[in-house]
Parts: structure tokens; sequence; C-alpha cells
């Protein structure tokens, strides 16, 4: 478009109120602040406060240092006001649950808090120098922290919810300036449920991190806590088992008007009646009806004749006896000394598991023979189950 004489055409006159409408049309949606009601909020920081208190547990053993994450505040706002309201930089780890749960779950860190924890990480005393830069190195241990954090404390709300919940591999990244995104998966103008913590670690670190849930993650939580979810699911269950019985009716009436027409259909003449009424009267008499029995599917699998193992019976195998497992941090193995304690994940009275060449064929108990150890064998799998095993 030209302009002549400093005067605008009517054509760019159109042009320009057309850009007024469309910057109105852009501007930022209003905040719907009720989209989770006070009860809610109560619930998802009493979950937030039980989560995290295992999350800094798991801090903990990373760092060996006293950790507390307390204090949840919950609010309703969005990844843009958050934003605008913290200080950068800060690193952001983002999940998907990928069973139990429906949606995401955010943890910001500042970048001063997480080279402490890389500090601590590495053996240091968590004394940093405000101008240092993290590393690869140190982002990789704090991204590892953050992700031990984020699964202890979905291991919390797997208990609490009375069943299993899985995370999805998490991505991290560095937040430098206020114009990265948050989160690739959530617009920055949509209302998400933030969760401010305050944590301390030791005498070091006395700051806030920040969980962050999209707004239906956090109602489907709060439906898992409430029982609203099992509503639900019963409801539905319900529609589903009503369409299903009327199509088994209609399916009923269909195959008996089908049989009354060719019962007709088979009846010539009447002198021949007598010869159809017998069997159908045998028909209508009660029947006696018997649970289904079915040989047992075990001895029926591909495997070998027995009489064929004679070959292999002089075979020596490794029988070995596993007592328990656990798992330790780097920090916590250079640790150990002598006198050191290793608590395994078995109780004192559980049986122990039999292995053969690392295949599991028994639980048995330990006893002492003579002056050495022994074990009494109070569960065995079957012979077909233990040749499956050794192959």
């Amino acid at each position: 478009m030209g302009m002549s004489n400093n005067f605008l055409s009517q054509e760019e006159i159109n042009a320009l109120l057309a850009g007024e409408d469309m910057s109105a049309s852009e501007a930022k949606p209003e905040l719907d602040v009720n989209a989770i009601t006070e009860l809610d909020k109560d619930l998802l920081g009493e979950i937030g406060n039980i989560s995290m208190g295992s999350a800094s547990t798991a801090l903990y053993q990373l760092i060996n240092q006293q950790v507390n994450i307390t204090t949840p505040v919950v609010s309703v706002t969005t990844l843009r006001e958050i934003k605008e309201g913290f200080e950068t930089p800060n690193i952001v780890l983002d999940i998907e649950y990928v069973s139990g749960i429906i949606g995401r779950n955010i943890l910001i860190i500042k970048i001063a808090d997480g080279l402490v924890i890389s500090n601590l990480m590495m053996g240091g005393d968590g004394n940093v120098p405000e101008a240092h830069e993290l590393s690869e190195i140190e982002i990789s241990a704090v991204s590892e922290a953050m992700n031990q954090m984020i699964g202890s404390a979905a291991t919390s709300m797997a208990t609490m919810f009375g069943r299993k919940v899985d995370i999805s591999p998490p991505t991290s990244k560095v937040i430098t300036e206020a114009s990265m995104p948050i989160s690739d998966a959530i617009p920055e103008d949509q209302p998400i449920v933030r969760v401010s913590f305050k944590m301390t670690i030791g005498d070091i670190v006395d700051s806030n991190i920040m969980q962050i849930f999209p707004i239906e993650t956090a109602k489907n939580i709060v439906a898992i806590m409430t029982g609203e979810e099992n509503s639900e699911k019963a409801a539905k269950t319900e529609t589903v088992e009503a369409v299903k019985e009327d199509n088994i009716i209609n399916k009923g009436i269909s195959e008996e008007s089908i049989n009354n027409k060719a019962t007709i259909e088979a009846q010539p003449s009447y002198g021949y009646q007598s010869q159809y009424e017998a069997p159908m009267q045998r028909m209508e008499q009660p029947v006696e009806v018997h649970s289904a029995a079915f040989e047992p599917l075990v001895p029926q699998s591909n495997v070998p004749p027995i009489k064929n193992i004679d070959l292999i019976l002089d075979v020596p195998l490794d029988i070995s006896v596993v007592l328990g497992r656990t798992k330790k941090s780097i920090q916590d193995i250079l640790n150990l000394g002598n006198g050191s304690l290793i608590e395994l994940d078995k109780l004192a009275e559980e049986p122990v598991e039999i292995l053969v060449n690392g295949k599991q064929i028994a639980l048995g108990e330990v006893v002492v023979v003579d002056e050495n150890f022994g074990i009494r064998i109070t569960n065995i799998v079957s012979s077909v189950e233990r040749i499956k095993r050794l192959k």
C-alpha cells in the first residue's frame, strides 16, 4: 500500500483497524482461579507434603545432609506468570505419568541450590562461589538428584493411592532467560496448579522449590484420593453391562423365534406330531449342570520326555542362595568400611531364594549343619517348571 500527501487511504485505514481488532483478540485470557476448590487445594497440599517428604529422604541419601521440604502452598496460575515472578536461571525437570495417574509433573529448582546439591554429591562442603556456573557434569548430577526425588515422590503417591505409579524418563533443561519456555508440552497461558515448598539443606540452603501440575492432572489426583474416580468407572461399567445385557436378551429372543419357526416347519402333519413331542419333552426336562473340568496345562507343555534328561544328569550346576538385595548410591559404597551395616530388602523370617545357574527353583530357610550354613527347602517349584527355568 502506498501513502500520498501524508494521508492514509481507506484501505490503509481498514488495515490498521483490522490490526487493532486482531491485537484485542490476542489478549491474554482471564485466569480461572476457581479451577479447583479450596478443599482440593488442601488435599493437594497434604499429598505434596507427604510425597516431598519422601523426596527429601532420597535427597538426603545422596548428599548426606539434613533436608527438609515443608510448608506447601497451592495456587492456580500459568507458566507465563511463574516466569514473570521467579529469578533465572533455574533447572526444570519434566516427567509424564505413564500408569496409575494421567498427566505430567514438573519440578523446578534454582540454579544456586542446584550448585550446592551437585557440590555435596561430589563430596564437597556445599560452599560454591556465587559467580560459578553449572558444568555439564554438575547439571547431570543435579538432574539425577531431581530424578531420584521425583521417583521417591511417585513411590509415595503409589502407596497413598494403593496402585502402581510409573513415570517416563525425565527431561531436564536449564532456564537462563525469561523468554525460554518452561515446558514444551504445556501452553504458557494454560491454567496450572503450582505447589511451592520451603526447602532447607543443613545450614547451607534456605530456599524454595516448585512443583507444577496441569489442572487435569491435579483433578485426577484428587479424584483418586476421594474415590470419585472409582465412582465414575463404576458408572461407566454399569452402562456397558446394561448394553451387553440388552444385546444378550435381544439375541435370546431372536434365537427363540428361529427355534420355534424350525419346530413348526418340522411338523408336516398332525399324524407325525407324536414323533416330535417325546424329544421336545426330553429336552425340557431339568438338566444337571456341572462346572467344566479341564486337564492341567503344565504337564502338557512342550518339554522333552523325562527319559532324555538321563544324558545330562552328571552335568554340574552352580547353586547359590540370595539372602536379599538392596541399592546404594556411589557415595554410600565409598563410605563402606569395617563394621558397616547393609540393610537388605527381606525380613529376618522371610524365606531366602535358592538359585541354580542364576535361575530361582525354590525357597528355603537358613540352618546350621555341623559348622556350616545350610538351607532347608520349604517351597519348590515343579520338575517341569524347573527344567523350563534351566533352559
